[in-house]
């Protein structure tokens, strides 16, 4: 395997992370949508999180072995943790549904892991970006939506914490949505640590 051969291989790496971020996510909404069989469906997410953290870890063992990298070290440690952090709060949060025996999805903890999917999406596009910095504007965009999304998850969040202590829910329910929107809207914030990262490349790169 040449140089060239082993550099392109941490932004396949990056891809396929960024891959198993996305699938999570639309396996928590399918969860909140169709929210039968819940327990399998948190195992199936579990199942995709280990998937990443295998990737992930080999992100990192690259990272000791190569003496070149297409990117600063510490760009793409940084990429991966936070790409594996997203996926950590989906599967946190499809975990707390069934520990906490949510009966059901209110319909903000929908919107919220709806807001989840389009900002896993949005860095997936980002991350693919990484291999051919030539249009630095395709990046920025990406990275525009994500901060986007993420302020229409604050506003959410608020919405969503706002109907919870209206005095209507009882004291247990309220803390255990409270972490499950929590939970929701950490996964955003993580998006957008993620975008972060992409635009400190860029301005690297430029």
């Amino acid at each position: 395997m040449n140089l060239v051969t082993k550099e392109k291989k941490f932004y396949s790496l990056l891809d396929e992370a960024a891959a198993k971020m996305v699938e999570a996510a639309k396996a928590l909404l399918g969860m909140m949508e169709d929210y039968t069989d819940v327990s399998q469906k948190a195992a199936e997410i579990r199942r995709i999180e280990h998937q990443g953290d295998v990737i992930v870890h080999e992100i990192f063992k690259r990272l000791g072995a190569s003496y070149v990298t297409p990117l600063d070290r510490e760009d793409i440690h940084e990429l991966a943790v936070g790409l594996d952090d997203v996926i950590d709060c989906i599967e946190a949060t499809s975990d707390r549904m069934v520990i906490y025996k949510i009966e059901s999805p209110t319909p903000e903890a929908v919107e919220l892991a709806r807001l989840v999917v389009e900002a896993c999406k949005e860095v997936a596009g980002g991350v693919a970006e990484l291999a051919d910095l030539s249009d630095t504007e395709k990046m920025r965009n990406y990275c525009v939506r994500i901060h986007e999304l993420e302020n229409q998850g604050d506003e959410l969040l608020r919405q969503a914490l706002a109907k919870l202590f209206d005095g209507g829910p009882s004291a247990l329910d309220v803390i255990k949505w409270k972490e499950v929107y929590d939970m929701l809207e950490a996964a955003i914030d993580k998006c957008r640590d993620v975008a972060d990262v992409l635009e400190a490349v860029v301005v690297k790169q430029a």
